[in-house]
C-alpha cells in the first residue's frame, strides 16, 4: 500500500517571507518520521485571482485555469500542514482565497498548522480551523506555534530544529495528524471502494 501524500502548505507569497524556514523545517521532520511522503506547495507557484468565479467550487468547476491546477494538486493530497503567518490577527488573504478555490478536494482530510507571528501566529490558526472545517477539512488540536523570542532567535542564526519546544510541539502535532491521516485515508478508501463495487 502506497504511503499517504502530506502537502506542506506556505501561506505567504511575500518577498523576504519567514516562511520557507519553518516550511522546510516541519517537512523535513514529517518526513523523517517515514509515515508519508512530503511535498512544500508553494502559493506563489499557484497565482489565483481573488476569488470571483459565478459559483462555489463544492458546486460547479473552476474557469480559472491556476484554480483547476490548484485543485488538481490538493485533490492528490492526503493531508495538509499549513503555514499560517499572522497579519493583523488573521490569516493572510492568500491563504484564505487559496482554501476558498477548492472545496471537494479538501473534503474528509487532516489539517495542521504551524503558525507565526503575533502569538505564535494562534489567532491566525483559529480562523484557519474554523475555514478547515466549513471547507470538510479535519483540524487537529495541537499546533506549532513559533513565537517572537523563536522568530528573532531564527533570524539571528538558529535553526528551528535547535529550539526544543518546537520540536516538542512538532512532534505531538505530527503524532495527531499521522493518526487523523491514516484513519481518515483508510475511511476514504473504503468509501470507494464501496462505491465502485455499487
Amino acid at each position: 500500500m502506497a504511503k499517504p501524500k502530506i502537502g506542506v502548505i506556505i501561506g505567504s507569497t511575500r518577498p523576504g517571507r519567514f516562511a520557507d524556514k519553518p516550511a522546510e523545517w516541519i517537512a523535513e521532520r514529517a518526513a523523517a518520521r517515514g509515515d508519508f511522503d512530503v511535498e512544500i506547495i508553494d502559493l506563489r507557484d499557484y497565482p489565483m485571482p481573488f476569488f470571483d468565479e459565478e459559483r462555489s467550487p463544492a458546486w460547479a468547476p473552476s474557469k480559472s485555469e491556476v484554480a483547476q491546477k490548484w485543485q488538481k494538486k490538493i485533490d492528490e493530497l492526503d493531508g495538509y500542514i499549513f503555514l499560517a503567518a499572522e497579519y493583523n490577527h488573521g490569516p493572510t488573504a492568500v491563504l484564505k482565497n487559496a482554501i476558498d478555490y477548492a472545496f471537494n478536494e479538501w473534503s474528509r482530510k487532516p489539517a495542521a498548522f504551524v503558525g507565526y507571528g503575533g502569538v505564535g501566529g494562534a489567532r491566525a490558526v483559529e480562523q484557519l480551523r474554523l475555514h478547515a472545517v466549513e471547507v470538510e477539512m479535519t483540524p487537529i488540536r495541537v499546533g506549532v506555534h513559533i513565537l517572537w523570542p523563536d522568530y528573532m532567535a531564527v533570524t539571528q542564526g538558529t535553526a528551528l530544529g535547535e529550539i526544543e519546544h518546537l520540536n516538542t510541539s512538532a512532534d505531538t502535532m505530527l503524532d495527531q495528524f499521522t493518526w487523523w491521516v491514516n484513519a481518515l485515508k483508510t475511511a476514504r478508501d473504503k468509501d470507494a471502494a464501496t462505491a465502485k463495487a455499487a
